[in-house]
């Protein structure tokens, strides 16, 4: 079943939202944006989130503000790191609210992964094919969220952040609940020389730890012809969660390629680089869940 629902409004932006998540506690709201719903013009076209593509500030801004109001939060709350495609994992504190939502001077700085226990805080990452993971402790009330692109993957930051949420906040793996988002699949993902020769190296040990737990290699990485090769980091990422002591029964993956519906997403690779930026989202508002 499609972890991720899409749930488009005819006044509002297209949201695609982790409802089984929300569902179990209705103070927490999570999910991935589409393309589809903003006011930037061609080639961003038109809910693109990222101020670092060429897109004009103030119609950013205003697609940041349109996405807070469809999820009922102050814009104030949209919290952000600059992103580098490293496992840097920074702690949110009550001093960044705020960070990185109307300029990328305040973001903050050299960061792919996000981790708060503050409450009113929505932590967002921006997505063109990479993969948006998420992470939620609902015993000590921790979220976070990682952007993993190939190097982030090769870098393990699916651990960086479950280790950071265990030693700065007490979390235990087997506590935590973790999701992928859309982001390309290995369908569109071809790759070949330095990523081939990085990714392979990862997977081959995944597949040999993790054999227990479904992990194979030809799954995450399908050759193709002489030195090429289909990656698949979303299972790739999914085994470096469960690698991390995340449950796989608490692991939801969606099944949503970027690569393959570029009319509902913005892609990278499949739109030669001139294209906006997807958000991933999770905040948890204050007070008690309701039963």
């Amino acid at each position: 079943m499609e972890a991720f629902k899409r749930n488009d409004s005819a006044k509002g932006p297209s949201l695609f939202l982790l409802e089984k998540w929300m569902h179990a506690d209705n103070r927490l709201t999570s999910g991935f944006t589409s393309r589809m719903g903003g006011g930037s013009g061609e080639p961003w076209t038109s809910l693109n989130c990222g101020l670092h593509v060429g897109d004009a500030s103030e119609d950013v801004v205003r697609n940041r503000q349109l996405i807070a109001d469809a999820l009922d939060w102050p814009f104030d709350a949209w919290t952000c790191g600059e992103q580098v495609h490293g496992n840097h994992v920074h702690i949110v504190r009550t001093a960044d609210r705020g960070s990185g939502r109307a300029d990328r001077g305040s973001a903050v700085a050299d960061t792919d992964a996000l981790i708060t226990a503050e409450k009113d805080v929505l932590l967002t990452s921006f997505y063109a094919d990479c993969v948006p993971l998420y992470f939620y402790d609902p015993v000590c009330e921790v979220i976070a969220l990682a952007h993993a692109g190939w190097k982030g993957t090769v870098m393990e930051i699916a651990l960086e952040t479950v280790a950071a949420m265990q030693t700065g906040f007490g979390c235990l793996a087997e506590n935590i609940r973790g999701a992928i988002g859309p982001s390309i699949g290995s369908c569109c993902y071809e790759v070949d020389g330095i990523v081939l020769d990085r990714v392979e190296p990862l997977v081959k040990e995944l597949a040999r730890s993790q054999s227990q737990f479904g992990a194979d290699f030809e799954v995450m990485v399908k050759h193709v012809g002489e030195g090429k090769a289909h990656i698949n980091l979303k299972e790739i990422n999914r085994q470096l969660m469960i690698k991390a002591g995340i449950l796989p029964i608490n692991i939801e993956m969606t099944e949503w390629c970027t690569g393959c519906s570029t009319d509902i997403f913005f892609s990278h690779r499949m739109e030669g680089g001139a294209t906006g930026r997807m958000a991933s989202w999770i905040g948890m508002k204050r007070g008690e869940a309701s039963a």
